[in-house]
């Protein structure tokens, strides 16, 4: 197939034949001569809105696409709801777009706990669940859910990279990590006991629920442990909080932060953007207050999206470069369907990207999926917060396991 580079910097994927545990659909449901109708949730309300952004992002780049015409003689009828991050309400939520909205597939349905609940009626359903908004390690689970694919790294390949680095880094180290207690939060010690092995068994961990109030007796506790690295797989609201509290107990750990919570506009400003100095994370998109892309033709699409569909975003918030990016994707997978969107050709499209270049990724790091590799994106680089940007260092790095 021939390949085309776009002002989006997407290239086309492949057309390949289909996966063979994913059967054919008898229609197209979802799908008329007029439009494409497709599916999200979010948390626009609750304790992780900080991912309103996402949506908001969403929303705006199908309504760029459809001013660009559409895709495959077709409009985009993207219809996404609240599931305030509850599991329950997703579930309601999804239901109602499948059995009453009838759409063809799901883009980037947002959070952990909210596609675990999901999951398993969307496979039921067999509408494709596509590029999760979670880096839960088991959405590369294809033989368990064929029609469910992830987008973003792993939580367990990015914290992989954390423990590696830590060891490079200070060897001896009294390792401790705040997590919180779900399919998010434990991936990051599965990733961490990959690759410290035994000596996991010294590493001191803390957990909250997402319902908590605050993180500070955890943050006391592991102070008090003795431990000089401190891993934080908190979701935004908790992120701000523990660079808050531990810059207000005057801890200095070598701090590794989970890559979902690096927003500026979200997490740094809350926290406090001299409290967060020296912070260590990882990036695979393209940040917007780096000095380094003020001119980069990729992240200039994202902006001129911005500014006429969202004018009132804080482009400083880089939940809105993911959503962009994450429906940059969803859209490569359209275009690679040509005019047949029956679920199960969507299904294929996604399953077998290769190289596709979407213009927030960082240089290198490219999407490839196939029917046996539900991880299309395995690639991170670390940064480090110096008070005002994100400022990346060393190579482009994957998992120990990826």
């Amino acid at each position: 197939m021939r390949r085309r580079s776009l002002l989006t910097g997407i290239v086309a994927a492949q057309f390949v034949p289909a996966a063979p545990n994913i059967v054919r659909a008898a229609d197209t449901p979802g799908v008329t001569s007029s439009e494409i109708r497709i599916g999200s949730m979010a948390a626009y309300s609750g304790p992780a809105s900080a991912y309103s952004a996402i949506g908001r992002a969403h929303t705006a780049t199908f309504k760029w696409l459809n001013d660009q015409g559409g895709v495959g003689g077709r409009k985009v009828n993207f219809i996404s709801y609240d599931d305030a991050y509850s599991p329950p309400k997703a579930v309601e939520q999804i239901r109602r777009l499948i059995e009453q909205d009838v759409v063809a597939c799901l883009s980037n349905t947002l959070g952990t706990p909210s596609n675990s609940a999901i999951v398993k009626y969307v496979n039921q359903k067999k509408v494709p669940h596509l590029f999760v908004g979670s880096g839960a390690d088991k959405w590369g689970d294809y033989k368990e859910h064929p029609w469910t694919i992830g987008w973003q790294p792993s939580y367990r390949t990015e914290s992989q990279i954390y423990a590696q680095y830590i060891l490079k880094a200070k060897p001896e180290a009294k390792i401790a990590i705040l997590y919180q207690n779900d399919d998010f939060g434990k991936d990051y010690l599965a990733g961490v006991k990959d690759v410290l092995k035994d000596r996991f068994e010294k590493v001191i961990v803390a957990s909250y629920e997402v319902t908590d109030p605050t993180i500070d007796s955890q943050a006391i506790t592991l102070q008090n442990s003795g431990a000089d690295v401190l891993i934080s797989a908190a979701t935004p609201k908790f992120a701000a909080q523990i660079i808050r509290k531990v810059a207000d107990m005057n801890w200095k750990p070598l701090h590794m932060l989970t890559n979902v919570s690096t927003s500026v506009g979200a997490v740094m400003e809350p926290a406090g953007v001299e409290r967060g100095i020296g912070v260590i994370s990882s990036a695979y998109l393209k940040d917007p207050t780096d000095p380094q892309w003020k001119d980069d033709a990729g992240l200039q699409h994202w902006r001129d999206i911005m500014k006429k569909y969202l004018p009132d975003a804080d482009i400083s918030d880089s939940f809105y470069v993911y959503g962009y990016a994450a429906t940059m994707t969803t859209i490569a997978t359209l275009r690679a369907c040509g005019t047949d969107f029956s679920r199960e050709n969507l299904m294929r499209q996604a399953t077998n990207m290769k190289d596709v270049e979407v213009g927030a990724l960082l240089p290198g790091i490219r999407i490839n999926s196939s029917p046996t590799n539900y991880h299309p994106i395995r690639q991170v680089q670390l940064m480090r917060w110096t008070g005002k940007t994100w400022e990346l260092f060393g190579d482009v790095l994957s998992g120990s396991t990826a």
